[in-house]
């Protein structure tokens, strides 16, 4: 068994599939437009063929993103390397993202970076 992908729904759509690209490597499928309901949503695939689908809708709600709630808290992503690690959380803070924590090692030996990226949801950066 696998996880086939998964799901966020954003505010932002365009932004976060920009976001995905830009920093992450991400390839994106056309967007799907649901007319009736006004869902829309972008697969988005990365090298090792793990998905994740961006969703939006028109009647959303947007609570409030505490780091210390319960849920679905970050989504981590290897970039194979500290130095890469290092320059990609670099590259973020120049462009403006919050850098929550790191690059660092972590007490369980994670090298990693923490992000608030995506309208204020965690993206971990590990080797």
């Amino acid at each position: 068994m696998k996880i086939e992908h998964v799901a966020m729904y954003v505010k932002d759509l365009e932004g976060a599939k920009h976001f995905f690209e830009q920093y992450l490597g991400a390839v994106s499928n056309e967007l799907y437009h649901n007319k009736n309901t006004g869902f829309r949503s972008y697969f988005l695939e990365f090298d090792d063929g793990a998905r994740l689908e961006i969703m939006n809708k028109t009647d959303m709600e947007d609570a409030g993103k505490s780091l210390q709630r319960t849920g679905y808290i970050h989504i981590a992503f290897s970039v194979g390397s500290k130095e890469q690690v290092d320059l990609l959380t670099a590259q973020m803070k120049n462009d403006g993202y919050e850098i929550i924590s790191g690059p660092r090692t972590t007490g369980d030996g994670y090298y990693e970076s923490c992000i608030a990226a995506i309208e204020g949801n965690q993206i971990e950066i590990t080797v």
